[in-house]
C-alpha cells in the first residue's frame, strides 16, 4: 500500500507541538513502516519527510506572515493544481496538521490536535474561530478516518464534532529517547523552567502570580520561560525569558532545572511534561485537559485557576524531586514514535479498507 503525507502547512518554529508530531511521525515510519510513503513538503520545510521520499511543493508559496499562509492555503484547497498530482499514485493521503490541503480524492486520514476553539472560544478572534471550524471541523468531518492525540482529545472531539467512534482513534505522541534522556554528570540549578510561548491558554499571568509566592519560601529561584513572544520589560522579578532555543538547549535546560512548571489551561497532549520527564527532570503540571492521561502518576498535579494550587504543586513537587526524577524516565519510556508509526499504519489500512 502507498501512504501519502501532505505537510504543506507546515511552518518550522510555528507550528510547535503539530510540527513535532509531523516530523516524529515521519522519522518513526521510516523506521517501522510497513508500507510505502512519499511526503509532500513546502518549500520552507524541504527535510520535513525526515528521510522519506519528499516532493518539494514548488508551486506552493510557503509564508511565515498569517496573510501569506492564509492565500496559500486557499490556493491549495481551491486551486490544487500539480500539487495533488503529486498524491494521485497513492492508497491514502494523511494530514497530520489537519488542514486537508491540497484537496484529493480517494480515502483520506486528518489528524485532529484538539478543538480548543469549541472548549475556549474567547481565546479566540470571531475570524479564528470560524477559520477552524470551516478547516478543521469540516476536515474532520469529512476524513474517512480522524486521528487524535489523547483519549481525552478524542471524547471532546466526539462530543463537540458527532463524530464516529468507530472512525476516530487516539494515538499518543512519542519521544526522541536517543535525544530526551537523563545525563547523571549535569547537576539541576535553582530555576524553574516553561518552554511556552504566551498564548493565552498557556496561562503565564497565573504562574507570574504563582512564582512570587513560592519565591517568599524559596527565594534563590529562578523561572526560565522560552518561545517567542514574551515582553521582555514586563516580567515579573526573578522570570527571564530565552527566547525561540534551538532543540539541543532546551534539552540541556531540561536536564539542569530544578523542575518543569507547566500550567496550561488546555492540550490536546502536551509533550513538554513528557519531554521533561524523559530527561529525569521532576514535573508539576496541570490538571487540566489531557495533562493528567499523559503525566500518569510520575508528576504533582494541580489546578491551573488557582494560583495558590500552582504554588503549592511547585513547592510539593521540589520536595519530591528525587521520587520525580525517577518515576518521569520510567513514564515517559512507554512513549515511543515507533509505537505512534505502527498505531498510524493500522489506520492507514483501516482507512484504505473503508475508502
Amino acid at each position: 500500500m502507498r501512504v501519502g503525507l501532505s505537510l504543506l502547512t507546515l511552518v518550522p518554529g510555528i507550528s510547535g507541538g503539530s510540527e513535532t508530531y509531523a516530523r516524529g511521525l515521519a522519522a518513526g515510519l521510516g523506521r517501522v513502516g510497513m508500507n510505502d510513503y512519499v511526503v509532500l513538503a513546502p518549500g520552507l520545510a524541504p527535510d520535513a519527510g525526515a528521510g522519506l521520499p519528499t516532493t518539494v511543493a514548488t508551486g506552493y508559496p510557503s509564508s511565515r506572515g498569517a496573510a501569506g499562509r492564509t492565500r496559500s492555503l486557499a490556493r491549495a484547497v481551491i486551486r490544487p493544481g500539480a500539487l495533488a498530482g503529486a498524491l494521485t499514485s497513492v492508497d491514502v493521503v494523511h494530514f497530520p496538521l489537519t488542514v486537508p490541503a491540497p484537496r484529493v480524492s480517494g480515502p483520506t486520514v486528518v489528524t485532529l490536535h484538539d478543538v480548543q476553539h469549541h472548549d475556549l472560544p474567547g481565546f479566540f478572534s470571531r475570524s479564528e474561530r470560524l477559520y477552524r471550524r470551516l478547516a478543521y471541523d469540516r476536515a474532520a468531518r469529512r476524513a474517512t478516518r480522524v486521528v487524535v492525540i489523547s483519549e481525552w482529545a478524542r471524547r471532546r472531539a466526539i462530543d463537540a464534532l458527532g463524530l464516529d467512534p468507530e472512525r476516530t482513534h487516539a494515538i499518543p505522541l512519542g519521544i526522541d529517547h536517543d535525544r530526551f534522556r537523563p545525563d547523571p554528570s549535569v547537576e539541576r540549578e535553582p530555576f524553574l523552567l516553561y518552554p511556552a510561548r504566551p498564548w493565552p491558554h498557556k496561562n503565564h499571568p497565573a504562574l507570574f502570580e504563582a512564582f512570587a509566592q513560592v519565591r517568599r519560601e524559596r527565594p534563590e529561584l529562578r523561572l526560565v520561560l522560552t518561545g517567542e513572544g514574551h515582553d521582555l520589560a514586563s516580567l515579573p522579578p526573578g522570570v527571564e525569558s530565552r527566547g525561540s532555543v534551538p532543540l539541543d538547549e532546551l534539552v540541556e535546560l531540561y536536564r539542569r532545572a530544578s523542575l518543569l512548571v507547566f500550567p496550561s489551561l488546555y492540550e490536546g497532549f502536551g509533550l513538554p511534561p513528557l519531554e521533561a520527564m524523559a530527561c529525569g527532570c521532576p514535573v508539576a503540571s496541570s490538571s487540566a485537559a489531557s495533562l493528567p492521561e499523559v503525566c500518569g502518576g510520575a508528576a504533582v498535579l494541580f489546578d491551573p485557576a488557582r494560583a495558590t494550587s500552582i504554588a503549592r504543586g511547585i513547592l510539593e513537587a521540589l520536595e519530591a524531586a528525587p521520587e520525580l526524577s525517577k518515576a518521569g524516565p520510567a513514564r515517559a519510556a512507554s512513549f515511543t514514535w515507533e509505537a505512534t508509526a505502527r498505531a498510524h499504519d493500522a489506520v492507514y489500512a483501516e482507512a484504505a479498507e473503508a475508502g
